[in-house]
């Protein structure tokens, strides 16, 4: 249903209570399968990050040293906490959204009174919900390896939040055009493991020959990692204004283009 026949059947604050209760159940929902499958949606990513700080952090980064001017277990802390964010945030909303569609149950949202703005919300919300979530554990394994000590807060929130956002867009443009599960692992295997490897996650730019640093700024995770991480060490190797600006700037037109989509039933009727 359109969102203009949504208002014509209900009057305004039913309208209103019909999009939050929708929105709630969505979010609910998604809520209760990241709980219920949690072997699948937690620990994969605590497992991860716990490998990486005694590979990278305990063995190899005795050898480096510091870095950034600070040791390279606290370094390299900021940077896995935001790749648990950015893979559980797009990984749920993608594998979601997608089995949706799978399933065809997609189609009972589709026919509902909730705006498709509604649904799109609702599902990001969901991704959000994960990656923090996970985000949270990760950290809480980063505190047993490094001591990491709060700079600026509100940058550490508005940071996470907005990722978190962005990759879960991310992860529902990417449902809404995958015909199978195979291309459903396209995009995290072939552009965003690669975008965050080379993110700044495990090193600074800084190392890099200046062609290189220059290329790496065109890498949208490289400002999100660097803003995460300035919230918490005071060092960033990127302007943090410009990071912020490049994750709303995201954020918006990448929502806009996914309710475009929906309202046009892109992905929705093949």
């Amino acid at each position: 249903m359109s969102d203009a026949a949504a208002p014509a059947m209900l009057s305004a604050p039913h309208a209103a209570q019909a999009r939050w209760v929708g929105f709630k159940t969505i979010i609910v929902r998604e809520f209760d399968r990241i709980i219920r499958i949690w072997g699948q949606t937690v620990v994969p990513s605590a497992v991860t990050a716990t490998l990486y700080f005694v590979i990278f952090g305990a063995l190899i980064g005795r050898r480096i040293g510091s870095m950034g001017g600070v040791g390279y277990m606290q370094f390299i802390a900021p940077g896995l906490i935001m790749m648990a964010v950015i893979t559980n945030s797009y990984a749920n909303v993608v594998s979601s959204f997608f089995g949706a569609k799978f399933s065809k149950h997609v189609e009972e949202m589709l026919v509902s009174p909730l705006p498709n703005w509604v649904i799109v919300t609702g599902y990001v919300g969901g991704g959000v919900v994960r990656g923090l979530l996970v985000g949270a554990v990760v950290t809480v394994i980063s505190l047993l390896f490094a001591k990491l000590s709060i700079h600026h807060f509100a940058i550490i929130v508005g940071a996470v939040l907005l990722t978190a956002i962005v990759f879960s867009l991310g992860g529902f443009l990417n449902a809404m055009f995958a015909k199978n599960f195979e291309q459903v692992n396209w995009i995290p295997s072939f552009v965003l493991t690669p975008l965050t490897y080379f993110g700044g996650v495990f090193f600074s730019i800084s190392l890099l020959p200046n062609w290189a640093q220059q290329l790496s700024y065109a890498n949208p995770i490289l400002h999100m990692v660097n803003a995460f991480r300035y919230g918490f060490l005071g060092t960033s190797d990127v302007n943090i204004a410009l990071a912020f600006t490049l994750m709303l700037a995201f954020a918006v037109v990448m929502f806009a283009i996914a309710v475009m989509l929906m309202n046009r039933g892109v992905g929705m009727r093949e």
